[in-house]
Parts: structure tokens; sequence; C-alpha cells
């Protein structure tokens, strides 16, 4: 599973982000990312800043299952260090499967109740 979360840390009205502020952000995304990789189920993960708009943001973690994922996800040490960081994340949807030969994909459905 795929997660791609992406932050538009402010800058000023010509789009030249505040130096502090983007250290700050820098510091903050770089040790969430570290929290993470230290849970069962990671596989790799990257941090990303946007070559033509530098106010915008990546942390990118790739997971064994969306299991595992959401497991991280419920880790205490994940809630005090990382949440407070997701939250700031832009309000688009994150999680995604992979596609390539052979993948079996989710397909939307209706479901019935048993």
């Amino acid at each position: 599973m795929l997660v791609v979360n992406r932050f538009r840390v402010g800058g000023d009205a010509e789009g030249e982000q505040d130096a502090e502020r983007a250290a700050a952000f820098a510091r903050d995304v770089l040790e969430a990312h570290e929290v993470l990789a230290a849970r069962p189920g990671y596989v790799t993960g990257h941090v990303g800043r946007n070559v033509d708009e530098p106010d915008l943001w990546t942390l990118v973690t790739l997971w064994e299952s969306v299991g595992t994922y959401r497991r991280a996800l419920s880790a205490t040490e994940v809630k005090m260090r990382v949440h407070p960081l997701l939250y700031r994340a832009l309000d688009e949807p994150s999680a995604y499967e992979l596609v390539g030969p052979g993948a079996d994909l989710n397909v939307p459905e209706p479901r019935s109740l048993p």
C-alpha cells in the first residue's frame, strides 16, 4: 500500500518560503518519517519537496498492507509524534493500492449487510 501525504508550508505573497518555517517543517516531517519507518510493516519511504513550488512537500511511505499501515497509525508513539504532522496534510485521499501486472485491484461495489 502506498501512502502519499502532501503538505503546503506557507510562504509569502511572492511564493518565497520563509526559511525558518521550511527548516522547522523539514525537522518535523523527517522525524515523522523516522517514527513511521520503525513500525512493523513499513517497507520504504521518502520526504520530498516540490522543485517548482518549494512550499509543497510530501511524505510518501510504502507498507506491506493496509492492515500494517492502520496498526502503525494506532501506535502510541505515532499518535504522539506523527499525528500532529498529519493533521497539517492537505485534505485529499492519501492511500493508494499498487498497480502492476496481475495485481488484484479493489473494485468499488455496493456492500450488502448480512
